[in-house]
């Protein structure tokens, strides 16, 4: 299953850590590259139409509060993007609203945190 992932300079750190921590999974992954300040609709919109366009049968997006990452992906058609802090968030995300990106805030959780898929 290929899954998109995407993340602003803030959460960075997060999304190379996810993409290590589950290597079984094979992911596309539309930037940023560094921890240098970008814009998070220049990589969350990406990611999110490859979702929407079935490239990519679900999504990670991660930026500081997870907000603005929320705000991008929501706008496609067919993308229901859920910012989750907890693992049982994210649990019931999926199950009761059928999201297909998950959104992290990078700056309040961690791969340790156990909130990755």
């Amino acid at each position: 299953m290929k899954l998109a992932i995407a993340s602003d300079h803030a959460g960075y750190a997060l999304k190379e850590a996810l993409k290590f921590a589950f290597p079984e999974h094979e992911w596309v992954d539309f930037g940023t590259h560094s921890e240098a300040s970008m814009d998070y609709p220049d990589t969350g919109a990406p990611a999110a139409q490859a979702v929407a366009k079935g490239i990519c049968a679900k999504g990670i997006l991660i930026c500081g509060s997870g907000i603005g990452m929320s705000i991008t992906a929501n706008k496609f058609r067919g993308i229901r993007a859920g910012l989750c802090f907890t693992p049982e968030m994210a649990e019931l995300s999926r199950r009761h609203n059928d999201t297909n990106i998950l959104v992290l805030p990078g700056r309040f959780v961690s791969v340790e945190t156990g909130l990755a898929m």
